[in-house]
């Protein structure tokens, strides 16, 4: 049967997304179901008995987003403190904290900037305006910049105790010295640009990231002065690595850095001949990264290429300089780029701490995590490495990074060299450079096979990469795509297509993370393989609608944004409030990057109001309050920040039964959730009915995940986070790491037969006696 056919009933618990003509745009279509409650039914109908909740409007209930982010990134830093890590990550942590704010400012807070400019009076969620929003951003984020120096410094000793020295100038040797010398002018002379600054040569422009010196220079001729300005080539690395000195036998080279800056300084005469240095500074600059397109342009990846270039020359957003610049070179920076005092910094330490991530060094692996090489699914191997034999015995999930990315690949190159397959979809949002993804794509091509790939242009700080891939996708031969003119295309599909016994069977991947072999080695993610014809058939109208307009007139088992995802979400949170005020069992188990959503956090309160617990596993951003009483009390909200980074999206709802259950109504997901993911993106929320991978994602994967004590931060009604394991110890309770865990236990859907030859991996949790784990 063609995958393509609508021949299936619906399942009549599913709000489905209604009927009609299809709109213009797909915007239109999803402002028309925005706030739409779920479908009615005689078990949801509501008890006459029951008393009114009570309104929520008071904004207080929410956290301010911009703050939560924060909080976040507070969170990552602190793990530059953590002594169970090894030196080199803790340092990594710093560097990850730095480029994170640095991007928060490239785009939230230039967002809040523009409106303050633009003298847009919005209110915030919360109850603040830009203008509050930014004063409160500015000074908590001045303390983080602070701490990250601090942090900075105390690992900068550790380091030094290690073998790892960032040398001062005067620290050099004179063959130190000599050596720089002649590295500055094979590295660095031909490629550095000196620019006075005077009325013939005006205050030059500055890239975004840009680390310049500013100085006041003093001819030695005349006494007459300049002032030049030297921006720091990003080519070059920012810390030049000494070579190592006379051998000491027995004892640990220590690997010695300088940094650029300083190398130019030891050698500015040779830039700016006959003259002397009187005054020097150095500043950092971040700008405007937001990107605006024209929607209605014929060409939009021509627009597309002209927005990033205007991207260059965004507005000054954030200004750090260092503290021992003088005053008059401040203010001529600070005038020069239009930076208003409030975006100014002023830092005793180092600007550009992202640049740490060049000392962490792969010949100190006493100082790295332990190497970890993720497992592949056993259960492919059960079947000689055929994914589609092992796929049609068994839906499988696989547990990233836990186990290998390899799966996917393997799954789309086995795609492209089977004879027997004639189609393959693909949707690509952020991919790795010379991805092995693109590589199958075009493979498939070549081989004469059907091949579509729906490429993102607007994937944030992607985009260039993704233009280019398009390009070379299209002159191999694939339908490329470009999705939606006002709807970033988010979700992960890939749908095959292959000749079975005279008909057709499709295939389907379904993932919560990006198509990307590198960042699938540090993030946490699900891939769910299936040959269900439900969901397939699913899939290829999901693609039908993103390449052509073309509105399903019905989803089997997918929900998917703008269209089904926010009401059906809202119709299992509100069956979870019937079962609770009914007596029945109830409860809500969510792991998502972010919650945001104001209508989905309201339907949360409620559900907490009517009895309902509610465990939250949120990595970053959160603006629900929780533990508020007569408010959210029910509801409890943590976050994990350790080695990986948390990425995977799920959903549990009780349906009547104790948690866990093998009843319980369980989905991953690519949405956050977010009003973005809900109203302006493409994303998917896949059920999960195979009762073994059922039993992974539900009893090992979120079971752990709350259990999880080492890495865990607990929210607290005011908006504060505190560290779950120095809770759990003041306690006695045993710690529990679940990176840990994961990293020592094999997943129960991709074991195969293995799963029959030796005892299952148990999670720290008392399994249900309605749990029936089946293979």
């Amino acid at each position: 049967m063609d995958a393509n056919q609508d021949t299936a009933k619906t399942d009549p618990t599913r709000p489905e997304a209604p009927r009609g003509s299809v709109p213009r745009t797909p915007r239109a279509e999803a402002a028309s179901l925005r706030g739409t409650p779920a479908p009615a039914t005689a078990e949801a109908a509501p008890d006459p008995a029951v008393a009114p909740e009570p309104a929520l409007t008071d904004p207080g209930r929410f956290i301010n987003r911009e703050l939560s982010w924060l909080a976040f990134n507070e969170r990552v830093l602190e793990e530059a403190a953590n002594p169970a890590h090894p030196l080199l990550e803790r340092l990594r942590f710093v560097a990850i904290s730095s480029a994170n704010l640095d991007e928060f400012y490239s785009v939230r807070v230039a967002g809040l900037a523009g409106q303050e400019r633009a003298a847009i009076a919005a209110i915030s969620p919360d109850g603040l305006t830009p203008s509050q929003q930014l004063a409160a951003v500015h000074e908590r984020a001045g303390r983080l910049l602070t701490r990250q120096q601090e942090g900075w410094l105390s690992l900068r000793g550790q380091l030094a105790e290690a073998g790892i020295l960032l040398s001062d100038p005067a620290d050099l040797s004179a063959a130190d010295r000599e050596w720089l010398s002649n590295w500055f002018m094979e590295r660095v002379f031909p490629v550095v640009t000196p620019l006075a600054i005077d009325p013939a040569h005006p205050f030059p422009f500055l890239a975004n990231l840009a680390l310049c010196l500013i100085m006041k220079l003093v001819r030695e001729e005349d006494g007459g002065t300049m002032r030049a300005i030297l921006p720091l080539p990003p080519q070059i690395e920012r810390f030049i690595r000494l070579p190592a000195g006379p051998r000491v036998e027995g004892a640990r080279e220590p690997a010695r850095f300088v940094l650029l800056e300083e190398v130019i300084l030891l050698n500015l005469r040779r830039l700016f001949p006959g003259f002397i240095l009187a005054e020097r500074g150095l500043f950092r600059l971040i700008r405007d990264t937001d990107v605006e397109f024209e929607e209605e342009a014929e060409d939009l990846v021509r627009s597309y290429e002209s927005a990033l270039k205007r991207r260059r020359r965004g507005r000054a957003i954030r200004l750090s300089i260092t503290s021992d610049t003088p005053p008059d070179l401040v203010d001529l920076v600070a005038e020069e780029l239009d930076a208003p005092q409030g975006e100014i910094f002023t830092l005793e330490g180092l600007l550009g701490l992202s640049d740490l991530t060049q000392l962490i060094l792969d010949d100190r692996p006493d100082l790295l995590f332990k190497p970890y090489t993720p497992r592949f699914p056993e259960r492919i191997l059960d079947f000689g490495g055929d994914c589609f034999a092992a796929i049609r015995a068994k839906d499988i999930v696989v547990h990233h990074p836990y186990e290998s990315f390899d799966v996917v690949v393997q799954f789309l190159r086995q795609a492209a060299r089977d004879p027997a397959v004639v189609a393959i979809k693909q949707t690509l949002y952020r991919t790795s450079r010379d991805s092995p993804i693109a590589r199958a794509l075009i493979e498939a091509a070549d081989s004469g096979k059907s091949v579509t790939a729906m490429v993102e242009l607007k994937a944030r700080f992607d985009e260039e990469r993704n233009i280019a891939l398009a390009r070379e996708l299209e002159s191999a031969g694939v339908q490329v795509v470009y999705g939606f003119v006002d709807l970033k295309t988010h979700a992960k599909v890939s749908l095959v297509v292959r000749r079975e016994s005279g008909s057709l069977r499709s295939y389907a991947h379904f993932g919560t993370g990006n198509y990307h072999p590198v960042t699938a080695r540090i993030y946490t993610d699900l891939s769910f393989f299936t040959a269900d014809p439900g969901l397939t058939r699913d899939a290829a109208r999901l693609f039908n609608y993103m390449t052509g307009y073309a509105r399903p007139e019905t989803m089997e088992s997918l929900a998917f944004a703008p269209l089904t995802l926010r009401p059906t979400l809202m119709g299992l949170i509100e069956q979870e409030i019937v079962n609770a005020r009914e007596g029945r069992p109830s409860g809500i188990w969510l792991k998502l990057n972010s919650l945001v959503d104001e209508g989905l956090i309201d339907a949360l309160y409620r559900a907490s109001m009517a009895g309902v617990k509610v465990d939250c596993i949120i990595r970053g951003i959160c603006c629900l309050r929780p533990g508020v009483a007569g408010l959210s009390e029910n509801i409890r909200v943590k976050s994990i920040v350790g080695r990986f980074l948390e990425h995977s999206r799920i959903c549990v709802f009780a349906n009547g039964h104790r948690l866990p259950s093998r009843r319980a109504r369980v989905f991953i997901s690519s949405a956050d959730w977010m009003a973005r993911n809900m109203d302006w993106r493409v994303e998917t929320m896949v059920p999960v009915e195979n009762p073994t991978v059922h039993a992974q994602v539900l009893d090992q994967i979120m079971v752990v995940n709350l259990k999880d004590r080492d890495q865990s931060w607990e929210l607290h009604p005011d908006g504060s986070y505190r560290r779950v394991a120095s809770l759990a110890s003041a306690a006695g309770a045993q710690p529990l790491s679940a990176h840990e865990y994961f990293m020592t236990n094999p997943s129960l859907s991709g074991r195969g037969s293995a799963l029959h030859r030796a005892p299952r991996p148990r999670a720290p949790a008392r399994r249900r006696p309605d749990r029936v784990a089946q293979d």
